[in-house]
């Protein structure tokens, strides 16, 4: 989502730190090398985008207000993920270059990492192609190093563009965040949360979660990303989602992201109700060998729980690899396949009697749901709540509720 005022610049926020820290326009002014009038016309640039008055002015100086200090957090947050992101590419310079971008041309970046395209991108900005090539452009200027590489899908950007990208979109997120939490301060909850929900927490947890928390936060929009694992992992490390809620992978699949271990959800095999296996004495695995599978997508801990059924023999040949759950259940109900999953993803059929689960031969085997965060993510008064109420469904199996008109679940982008 595009922030309003986005001829906002890096400057103007450096200037805001520095003026909060020395306690005069003038000083700041002086400490940084630029005009008075540039310094005033900074801090009121970013008061505009801010929407409030963040200082408190008096003839000893300037003092940031409750608000003003709730904004200087988020935005030295956002700086430092910033200067993060320039120093692998320009550690001699990350500072000074730094001052120089915009608002508007880390947006930019972040949309062509996301959308793939000029074109694309520029839809979602809701801006001309030619005015985001533009700020493209001045971009790589300004940083002093080339971020889009030529492909034969056209200009797209290269990993030293995606690696600022993911910083840039983090420290928009922190702003974001600030944005939400002076809303709230003055009464208006209308914030955002993001959540990537892997399957089993979208069928249950998160829909009663986000219930509970949207009849203390109407005003609260829940949006709720679904997709591979991998797709939702890169918009948790760039600041598009906020946390992942699902199968961890232990240990965290990076270093700037963290788990929490929620509960251990047992594994059971899946099959058609009046399947054969349901009539034959015991699971060995010499009978579930005679049948055909639905296997779980590589690189998932469900696909390292089935491959140790067939460590010995390898996987059986004729298996689908499946992580619908719409589609692996169509096949269920029309073939004689067997499939590991999760009891709690079917329990709908299972108590309707279309499908029956069996106990995994090797007993109990359970993989671990969790949360998963960015390093150091500091969630709005709001995002707290529904993280905490998260922690509390997971603790229950409650029935699956009807879906609330602001809870949204889509394709992750």
């Amino acid at each position: 989502m595009r922030l309003p005022n986005s001829h906002l610049s890096l400057r103007h926020l450096v200037v805001f730190v520095e003026v909060a820290r020395s306690g005069a326009v003038n000083a700041a002014a002086r400490n940084l090398h630029l005009s008075q009038p540039a310094a005033t016309q900074a801090i009121a640039a970013v008061e505009r985008y801010f929407g409030t008055r963040l200082f408190g002015r008096t003839s000893a100086g300037m003092t940031p207000t409750l608000v003003g200090r709730r904004c200087l957090e988020r935005i030295q947050r956002a700086l430092a993920e910033l200067r993060m992101g320039m120093a692998e590419l320009l550690p001699s310079s990350a500072v000074r270059t730094e001052r120089a971008l915009t608002l508007a041309q880390l947006e930019g970046l972040i949309a062509l990492v996301r959308y793939g395209s000029f074109r694309a991108a520029a839809r979602a900005l809701n801006i001309a192609v030619p005015t985001l090539h533009q700020a493209a452009h001045t971009l790589q200027q300004v940083s002093g190093t080339t971020l889009l590489e030529r492909t034969s899908f056209g200009l797209r950007p290269n990993r030293d563009g995606e690696r600022l990208a993911r910083h840039a979109g983090r420290a928009l997120a922190e702003l974001q965040q600030a944005r939400d939490e002076l809303a709230a301060m003055e009464g208006d909850e209308r914030g955002r949360t993001v959540i990537g929900a892997m399957p089993l927490a979208r069928s249950g947890l998160v829909p009663n979660a986000v219930l509970q928390f949207l009849s203390q936060y109407p005003m609260h929009t829940v949006e709720v990303l679904d997709g591979p694992y991998e797709t939702l992992l890169r918009a948790l490390r760039s600041g598009s989602a906020d946390l992942l809620i699902g199968a961890l992978r232990q240990p965290a699949p990076a270093s700037d992201v963290v788990e929490e271990a929620l509960f251990d959800d047992p594994l059971t095999l899946v099959v058609r109700a009046r399947h054969p296996l349901t009539r034959a004495r015991g699971g060995a695995l010499s009978q579930l060998r005679r049948y055909p599978w639905i296997a779980p997508r590589q690189g998932t801990p469900l696909r390292r729980h089935f491959e140790s059924l067939f460590a010995d023999t390898g996987v059986p040949t004729g298996t689908i690899e499946c992580n619908c759950l719409e589609a692996a259940r169509a096949a269920l109900l029309g073939s004689d396949r067997v499939m590991l999953l999760s009891a709690r993803q079917v329990m709908v059929d299972v108590t309707a009697g279309v499908l029956a689960t069996l106990p995994h031969p090797l007993g109990r085997v359970v993989r671990t749901i969790g949360l998963t965060f960015r390093a150091g993510w500091q969630p709005t008064g709001p995002q707290q709540a529904l993280t905490d109420l998260l922690r509390l469904a997971s603790r229950d199996a409650l029935p699956q509720p009807r879906m609330a008109d602001r809870y949204c679940v889509h394709p992750a982008a």
